[in-house]
């Protein structure tokens, strides 16, 4: 018997499939078929979503639960200490990612980063169940996923383990699809995927999809889309690099950058993640709203702040060089998208370049 919640859900998810094909996001007919068909909130009972600028949790027993859960938003379905450390991504950015998968009947799929399971169940629709492995380094976000995918129907394999060394058990693939953020695509990925296979990995602020070749390497350029996942992390932890304390007074510099373009362009923001990878980020603003400090740091403790027309910097890397390079570089290139940069991948290097391979960006991680 269909019930009162199952109904509404339908309406929802055919809904989003048309608001998700306007906008340009879903435009294979058969991944369509498999947004309207496979339900979404079974796998978000309950999640997190910002209110007044707080968290509020959000569960079935709310009146905008269906309606939050087939919006086009990412959800954050776990917290560690008032920090997200897991979530549903978007839809639209879903079947974006999909789509630029280009699988075929017939192909083998390891996605890393299991997170909820939904992504596993579109592609066991797509592809059916047999065909899919997940891997999740969370135990019990594997768990609930695997129970989740279990109830709707879906029986890929679930991993619990660290995507980031694939899953060789299941191996050779014909596609890869990570649903977290990376710095550097992991060179046993190269391995583990069929020569021209396919990749498609969020890197820094984009989604990169990457075509492997029978030389040890891979190479490809980002989608256009706008992309933003959590980094990949250990369990039990955040993945966010750990603010290392303003260290004591440096000596300071003038800088010209205007902050409110480091803080608030999303494309320069995209182009500074490549060009300093593994940094955070944060900024400060007065009471009209304008960005009044920016600051960053970085996994091996360097860190940078930017006040009144001053920058001061300290730790192995100098990242408000980084920062100033890389608006350089966007300033001189006209503000280039996404899709005008791409990555070559070897089991020694990577290399971020723009419109060509013989083109590189120069990067200060090495």
């Amino acid at each position: 018997m269909t019930t009162h919640t199952e109904e509404r859900a339908a309406e929802l998810r055919a809904a989003l499939a048309d608001t998700l094909e306007a906008g340009g996001q879903l435009t294979d007919p058969t991944w369509r078929e498999v947004f309207e068909t496979v339900p979404r909130h079974p796998f978000v009972p309950e999640f997190w979503t910002l209110s007044d600028g707080g968290q509020r949790p959000v569960s079935a027993a709310c009146p905008d639960w269906l309606d939050l859960v087939y919006a086009d938003d990412a959800l954050a379905t776990q917290m560690t200490d008032g920090v997200a450390t897991s979530s549903s991504t978007a839809p639209g950015l879903m079947a974006a990612m999909l789509q630029a998968l280009d699988v075929a009947d017939g192909n083998r799929v390891l996605e890393v980063a299991t997170g909820t399971g939904y992504n596993a169940a579109l592609l066991s629709k797509r592809l059916g169940s047999d065909q899919v492995v997940t891997v999740e380094v969370d135990p019990e976000l594997a768990r609930l996923a695997k129970s989740r995918l279990g109830r709707a129907g879906f029986t890929p394999i679930v991993v619990t383990g660290d995507g980031r060394d694939g899953y060789p058990a299941g191996a050779p693939y014909d596609r890869l699809i990570a649903t977290c953020g990376f710095s550097r695509i992991p060179a046993v990925w190269l391995e583990q995927v069929r020569s021209a296979g396919m990749i498609v990995c969020p890197l820094g602020w984009g989604t990169v999809c990457l075509v492997v070749s029978d030389h040890g390497r891979a190479e490809g350029h980002f989608l256009p889309s706008r992309s933003y996942f959590m980094t990949a992390r250990e369990a039990g932890t955040t993945g966010t690099p750990a603010h290392p304390g303003r260290p004591r007074p440096t000596s300071g510099r003038l800088t010209g950058l205007d902050l409110a373009t480091v803080a608030e362009d999303d494309e320069f923001r995209f182009v500074l993640s490549l060009v300093a990878p593994e940094t955070a980020f944060a900024s400060e603003r007065d009471a009209n709203g304008h960005v009044t400090a920016v600051e960053l740091w970085a996994v091996d403790g360097s860190w940078a702040r930017s006040e009144d027309g001053t920058v001061r910097q300290a730790g192995p890397r100098l990242l408000w060089d980084a920062v100033e390079a890389a608006h350089e570089l966007y300033a001189e290139k006209g503000r280039p998208g996404r899709e005008r940069f791409g990555v070559t991948v070897t089991a020694k290097a990577q290399r971020i370049w723009l419109d060509a391979p013989s083109c590189p960006v120069p990067c200060v991680w090495s």
